[in-house]
C-alpha cells in the first residue's frame, strides 16, 4: 500500500508543531523556574529584615517601658513638691 503524501505532509507539520510547542514549554518552564528561585530569595531576604526588626521592636519596647516608668515617678515626685506646698505661704523660703 502506497503512503498518502498529504496525510505524511499533515503527520510531518504535526510533528513540527508539537517539537515547536515542547521547545517554547520548556522555556517557559525554565523562567518559572527562575523567577521562582528569584522570588525564594527575596522571601529569604524579607524574612531575615521581618527577624531584624522583630529584635529591634523589642528593644524599643523596654526603652518606652522605662521612660513610662521614670514618667511616673517624676509625676510622683511633683504631686509629693506640690502636696508639700499646700498651705503654705509664698512668701516663706
Amino acid at each position: 500500500m502506497a503512503e498518502d503524501p498529504i496525510a505524511q505532509s499533515e503527520i510531518a507539520a504535526l510533528t513540527r508543531r508539537y517539537e515547536q510547542a515542547q521547545v517554547t514549554t520548556e522555556r517557559e518552564f525554565g523562567i518559572v523556574k527562575s523567577d521562582l528561585t528569584a522570588l525564594r530569595l527575596q522571601v529569604g531576604n524579607l524574612d531575615q529584615k521581618v527577624g531584624n526588626l522583630d529584635e529591634k521592636v523589642g528593644g524599643l519596647e523596654e526603652k518606652v517601658d522605662a521612660l513610662s516608668e521614670k514618667i511616673d515617678r517624676n509625676q510622683a515626685k511633683i504631686v509629693e513638691l506640690l502636696s508639700a506646698l499646700v498651705g503654705k505661704s509664698p512668701d516663706a523660703s
